[in-house]
């Protein structure tokens, strides 16, 4: 059968399947009632609308591997849930109203703790700040870091290997990853929670599962690196003319501080604007306007980075590369830092409509690719704000445009694939990825056979076929 969920044959859902998965999780753990089920259907951004046979809530992974199996059984399609914080659609099911949601917060607990291994193993369901929690009471550090962190969980994170504001110095989900287990949609249960650095008896399997948005097995625990906790942290918001001196920067920070540059965030003008004008608790960073800004974080376990942090910005001022500079000088300044950065995606709702791009290009092409999308937008839509934040360090920026200011947010939103057609093929001419944190899920499914290597595109499908030949896990996402 094709792993295609279009084409795919589910059997007639019934009274007897929902009595079989009562028998397996509880009654109370099966939720049908359209308006228990509504906040299970939705998505952040409102641009999938589902339907569901039923929630199911397991509360351990024995209880996930009999559910799969049941669905395995009767040809019900498996939609992993975690914190439904996804920006792609991978995380709720069609429209159709045949796909059983299979929510895994209720397994969100501590396995294990060994700071010699530098290790946790948690389960799915534990959202990202519960893991760093957990981190921090073994007096270490996880990395991985950004705004849903309440909310998100750390099977949700593997699944679609989140990245965030720390991948320049630690990596994405799947380097921050030592082993997993996970539900095989047969029922069978993978286990391989490894804490072993070393370890080369043969394929490296929990790779296949990281990223896989759900679609080739459902991830219930892991094994999760830690580190030394960062004792000291510099916090530097700095004004600069272009997104040119910002790489002159970055390159300047690995000079003066090495490793100890931990974030290097780019925000443009018309975002810290979006940001004071929308969002409550929130400053100006720097006394005078700039055209863009940087915030940069140095974190050590030794003292030492204030100097650093001052020696960098001042060779920085000296050499024409920034044009001011303010230091956190107490925790509440570095958060007020922070919010502006964190607040700055939700405040472009404020203006509008926004086509959303999350793409990634060669660090060193950052400068000319936005330089380049911004004149073929407006090119295409005179007024269209670009509003390009993000990552600077890894290559990832999150490239929206929003609408022109009195526009028809319907008519704007109406041109969303004419525009992401625009800078998808300014991404493929910098050989960049048009997903770089986010995933496929629905939003990009499509694209994804203009933009992969046939070859790969293959690969994947004959993965998808051999570990889900029924097509019941996440049908319809990626592929």
């Amino acid at each position: 059968m094709s792993p295609n969920a279009e084409t795919a044959s589910h059997a007639p859902r019934d009274a007897d399947f929902l009595s079989r998965l009562e028998s397996i999780i509880g009654a109370a753990n099966v939720i049908t009632a359209p308006a228990e089920m509504a906040s299970y259907l939705t998505e952040p951004r409102d641009r999938f609308h589902s339907k569901a046979l039923c929630v199911a809530r397991p509360a351990s992974t024995a209880e996930v591997a009999t559910l799969v199996a049941l669905c395995a059984e009767t040809g019900t399609a498996v939609v992993p849930q975690g914190g439904n914080t996804g920006l792609v659609g991978g995380q709720v099911p069609s429209a159709r109203g045949d796909e059983l949601i299979l929510s895994l917060t209720r397994m969100n607990r501590l396995r294990e703790a060994d700071p010699s291994s530098n290790t946790l193993i948690v389960e799915a369901g534990m959202t990202l700040a519960q893991v760093h929690a957990e981190a921090d009471r073994a007096d270490r550090y996880f990395p991985l870091s950004f705004a849903s962190e309440h909310t998100c969980t750390i099977g949700g994170n593997l699944a679609t290997n989140a990245g965030g504001v720390a991948v320049l110095a630690y990596g994405n989900a799947r380097d921050l990853t030592l082993g997993l287990e996970v539900v095989l949609a047969d029922g069978r249960i993978l286990s391989d929670l490894s804490k072993l650095r070393k370890n080369n008896t043969g394929y490296d399997l929990k790779n296949l599962f990281i990223g896989s948005e759900g679609t080739l097995g459902i991830i219930t625990a892991a094994v999760l690196k830690l580190y030394p906790k960062p004792r000291v942290f510099a916090t530097a918001f700095a004004g600069l003319r272009d997104p040119r001196q910002a790489l002159r920067l970055l390159d300047l920070a690995h000079a003066v501080a090495g490793n100890d540059v931990k974030t290097f965030e780019l925000i443009p003008r018309i975002g810290i604007d979006f940001v004071l004008a929308h969002e409550a608790n929130t400053s100006d960073p720097l006394p005078a306007r700039h055209n863009h800004y940087v915030l940069m974080e140095l974190a050590s376990q030794s003292d030492g980075l204030d100097a650093r942090m001052g020696r960098l910005l001042d060779e920085a001022k000296k050499n024409g590369i920034i044009e001011d500079a303010s230091v956190a000088g107490s925790t509440d300044q570095r958060s007020a830092f922070w919010r502006v950065r964190e607040r700055l995606p939700d405040s472009q709702r404020y203006e509008g409509g926004s086509i959303k791009h999350d793409v990634s290009v060669p660090v060193s092409d950052v400068p000319a690719f936005l330089t380049e999308v911004e004149a073929a937008v407006t090119r295409y839509m005179p007024g269209a704000r670009l509003v390009a934040f993000g990552h600077l360090g890894d290559g990832n920026i999150h490239c929206n445009v929003s609408q022109p200011v009195g526009a028809d947010k319907a008519g704007f939103l109406a041109q969303w694939d004419s525009v992401n057609e625009i800078v998808h093929a300014i991404v493929a001419a910098h050989k960049g990825s048009i997903s770089a944190e986010h995933g496929i899920g629905q939003l990009k499914r499509k694209l994804l056979p203009g933009v992969k290597d046939p070859v790969a595109l293959d690969l994947m499908r004959s993965l998808k076929a051999t570990l889900d030949p029924k097509s019941i896990l996440n049908p319809g996402k990626v592929l």
